[in-house]
């Protein structure tokens, strides 16, 4: 049935309206309508609904959800459906657009708050699309004439629109020109002199999001001082709102333009000072920000450049924090008396309190040793005193400063400090002050404990007490038994790399005991206390020796009960399957870190072999309760069994392979496609040629994935490494996949050889890529070796040895993709022998990357640039 377009225009209202309605009948009905008129007629829909958004006559309601659905129409989260949508407004007719257009900037002048507000995203989505096509050249111009309108609202919803366009377009593709042009107009709305406060908010809002245009204005000095001088004047606005917002831009302004501030910083000092001292909440945290921006800034360029350069080098840094400890700390400081009673009872509260502890601990990593004399006599003078809110502070204050400082420094410190915590943890009255406690002693034996420490700080004659008071104070209250939890999983960490004996070996038992009776208690779904228990209980079976290893086999049965019993079938509120998906994955993940540990060592590798059957099957059943989360930490677990029962596994095989698949198709959770993807390179590594029978279907599966373009990228290095498990595990089998694979490879190395320019987040990537696609190399050639069809490999030879050149020249490879790459190297020439060796002697770069791996710092690179060596000298001399 074609709409009438007259009718639809006189019902569009009605049926918007509708679909907002309390009754689940009539909403359905409307949504339905609408997806109708928008599949039949889309440029009849957008059109409507940009008359709807535009006419004054209308109702707020009907009007607001127009413009929304017009937003959606532009827009969504999903990079392919986002694709999509694009097309398929540049495909639309000129007139229709045109048409749509008007509307939309007619709206900018309504008085009605909620449709100018709306009209400002949708332009600015529509911006975002045409813009970078060259389309809608006069949209910037026709936006500044309206800057010198005479009611307010005009102005305000004309700043909102270049706020919001600013951040969908990027900088590239506005010309400089009309960038001065946005930013004169920002900066004048944001002005003491403008009048209306609605007007200076939405200046100020919209400079955060064109502070990324600045660039050119920042480097003028003058432009520059103008620009922080109306921000910093900003931030004293009578309207909380306004100051909130110009100490955002303060924020923004500390990370994009770090090395510009040296001339303000003493005055922003002054203002933050302020502002924490005295303004709202809201306000004073952002002041906090700024210096925990200005930390986060020094401490990436002072590990870039570690300690060691001169003074006069030209390293970015200028030690703003240094230079402002003095006053800095002692205004941290005051805010850590400014608890609220009930903070830590809810996840994710952010108060004053928090954030000035966090900024001191930002403080601490960024300036090190500098900070201990400050914080030490606040801590002294509050650490006993009779007001809870002193205690709390003094003790946030130590656990704050325990990363950045040297041990040396420390180390003195806590010893003195240890045995008052423990005291405090189980004796203190206030239960703030026990959850401070108990997150300081994690921190102690988080940075402080372990085989890298000098100086140990748990001797045999405290571990004892230490274990007890943990212990004793897991059956507080779930907060302060989730982070002594912590604590006791950083202890635990700590003995690691023990060897043979470890001092929680006698407590071992004990330990486990405990844990599993948290995770029974009742409150064990607050403060996620539960999940901290099973991360505990990983953490200690994980790091516990062989003298333990039959109390860990005592403790299998167990938790294969307690995951037996959440499969069996009583029917449960969509709020308890919740809870109880939550139980399953940590149950799986506990079995993982259980399978791992017994199946390291053969003996008792042989008595965990009688469960191996049920474990399975209990996984097998996990995959019947549709959860990703559970399906992600069950596969990691049978990826752990499967290692552990090696060539026994094929046994599983077929039933598990159909949930092997499914794992494999699921695009939608791409972390558990991305986990399958491991397993299989699990199985094949346990089941070698005995996978055969399932490769093509887990072939034709891998092979869909990376032709698609709807699954997360970020799949598809492993997807390529797993092609190299398979080829190591089938050996010259791997023959029939060739044709289909190698060509995926090459153009997937093609793309991945060329990045210059590209950010630090595609670098990372590409690094991945390319270590997979290496990975996939090195597999198939060696699963070749030896075999009479190596001769197959031949004509992909030259197109490797390309691939090799050129990503050596682009030089941004990180060290595991330079080991990877100086090991392809060695296998091609390991396996074609004299074929290779001539090809090898043609490459551009073969010799330099040699011996640039050979005189590498890694000795994992240097190892497998001696094999290389090797092999190369081999194959030419043949």
């Amino acid at each position: 049935m074609l709409i009438n377009r007259y009718t639809m225009a006189m019902e569009v209202t009605q049926i918007l309206l509708n679909a907002q309605s309390v009754d689940s009948t009539v909403r359905k009905h409307s949504e339905e309508t609408l997806k109708q008129f928008q599949e039949q007629n889309l440029p009849g829909f957008l059109l409507s609904l940009s008359g709807e958004l535009a006419n004054e006559e209308k109702p707020v309601d009907s009007r607001k959800l127009a413009g929304l659905i017009l937003k959606n129409a532009l827009d969504a989260k999903e990079q392919h459906r986002k694709f999509e949508l694009v097309q398929r407004w540049l495909s639309l007719d000129m007139a229709v657009k045109a048409q749509i257009k008007t509307c939309l900037l007619q709206t900018l002048s309504s008085p009605v708050p909620d449709a100018h507000s709306t009209a400002s995203q949708v332009i600015a989505k529509v911006a975002g699309i045409e813009l970078p096509q060259k389309q809608w050249p006069e949209l910037i111009g026709s936006l500044l004439s309206n800057i010198h309108q005479v009611p307010a609202h005009v102005k305000q919803a004309t700043l909102e629109t270049l706020g919001y366009l600013c951040e969908e377009v990027s900088p590239e593709v506005v010309d400089q020109d009309q960038v001065n042009k946005i930013l004169t107009a920002v900066v004048q709305g944001m002005n003491a002199e403008e009048g209306n406060n609605d007007v200076r908010l939405a200046a100020t809002r919209a400079l955060y999001n064109a502070l990324s245009f600045a660039q050119a204005n920042f480097s003028n000095d003058m432009e520059r001082d103008f620009i922080m001088r109306v921000v910093c004047e900003a931030t004293q606005s009578p309207e909380v709102k306004i100051r909130q917002a110009a100490f955002e831009c303060l924020v923004s302004i500390s990370s994009t333009y770090y090395e510009k501030l040296a001339p303000y910083i003493q005055d922003i000092f002054n203002i933050t000072a302020k502002a924490v001292k005295e303004d709202v909440e809201p306000v004073a945290l952002q002041a906090i920000e700024f210096w925990s921006s200005i930390c986060d800034e020094e401490i990436d360029i002072l590990e870039d450049f570690g300690g060691d350069f001169t003074a006069d080098s030209d390293v970015p840094c200028y030690y703003f924090i240094k230079q402002a400890l003095p006053a800095l700390v002692p205004m941290l400081l005051e805010t850590l008396l400014k608890q609220e009673e009930d903070q830590d009872q809810d996840e994710g509260a952010w108060n004053l309190a928090m954030a000035g502890g966090t900024c001191l601990g930002l403080v601490a990593r960024t300036v090190g040793d500098e900070i201990v004399p400050l914080v030490m006599p606040f801590i002294q003078e509050n650490i006993s005193k009779p007001d809870w809110r002193q205690r709390e502070a003094a003790t946030y204050a130590f656990g704050s400063i325990l990363e950045g400082p040297s041990p040396d420094k420390l180390t003195p410190l806590v010893n003195v400090a240890l045995n008052f915590m423990l005291t405090a943890l189980t004796k203190d009255p206030n239960s703030h002050v026990k959850d401070t406690t108990a997150w300081t002693l994690g921190r102690i034996f988080e940075f402080l404990h372990g085989s890298t420490v000098e100086t140990p700080i748990i001797t045999p004659a405290n571990c004892q007490l230490i274990i007890t008071v943990l212990l004793q104070a897991m059956k507080d209250a779930p907060n302060v038994a989730e982070k002594s939890c912590g604590a006791l999983y950083f202890l635990a960490q700590g003995y690691e790399d023990m060897g043979a004996s470890s001092p929680l070996t006698p407590y071992f038992q004990e330990i486990v005991q405990e844990l599993l009776t948290v995770t029974h208690r009742e409150d064990a779904g607050e403060s996620r206390l539960r999940t901290a228990a099973y991360e505990t209980l990983n953490e200690v079976v994980r790091c516990s020796t062989d003298e333990t290893a039959p109390m860990v086999l005592q403790l299998a049965p167990i938790i294969m009960t307690e995951l037996h019993q959440t499969l069996e079938g009583q029917k449960l509120s969509s709020d308890e399957r919740e809870k109880q998906s939550e139980l399953q994955g940590l149950l799986c993940g506990c079995l993982q870190v259980i399978i791992q540990k017994l199946g390291a060592s053969e003996p008792t590798k042989f008595v965990f072999m009688q469960y191996a059957d049920q474990i399975m099957n209990l996984f097998l059943r996990v995959f019947a309760c549709r959860n990703a989360t559970v399906h992600e930490e069950a596969m990691l677990a049978i990826g752990a069994l499967a290692y552990a029962t090696g060539p026994d596994f094929a046994k599983y095989m077929p039933e598990f392979y159909k949930y092997l698949e499914m794992g494999l198709q699921n695009f939608e959770e791409y972390q558990v496609c991305a986990v399958t993807v491991g397993v299989v390179g699990d199985v094949c590594r346990a089941l070698e040629d005995k996978i055969l029978p399932y490769c093509d279907g887990i072939m034709t599966q891998l092979l869909k994935d990376l032709s698609s373009n709807q699954l997360h990228r970020s799949v598809k290095p492993p997807i390529f490494s797993c092609l190299g498990d398979i080829a190591l595990a089938i050996g010259e089998n791997f023959e029939k996949y060739l044709m289909y694979a190698m060509p995926m490879l090459q153009s997937a190395a093609e793309l991945s050889a060329h990045t210059s320019g590209a950010d630090d987040e595609m670098v990372e990537y590409t690094n991945l890529l390319r270590n997979g696609i290496l990975e996939a190399y090195s597999g198939i050639f060696q699963g070749f070796k030896n075999s009479p069809k190596t001769q197959l490999l031949i004509p992909y030879a030259p197109h490797i040895l390309q691939f090799l050149d050129s990503i050596y020249m682009e030089k941004d490879m990180d060290d595991v993709v330079m080991k990877t790459a100086i090991g392809v190297l060695g296998d091609l020439a390991d396996t074609l022998g004299s074929n290779a060796g001539s090809l090898i002697q043609q490459s551009l770069s073969s010799k330099e990357f040699l011996n640039e791996c050979l005189s590498s710092d890694d000795h994992l690179i240097k190892e497998s640039a001696e094999w290389a060596k090797l092999a190369i000298t081999r194959a030419i001399s043949v």
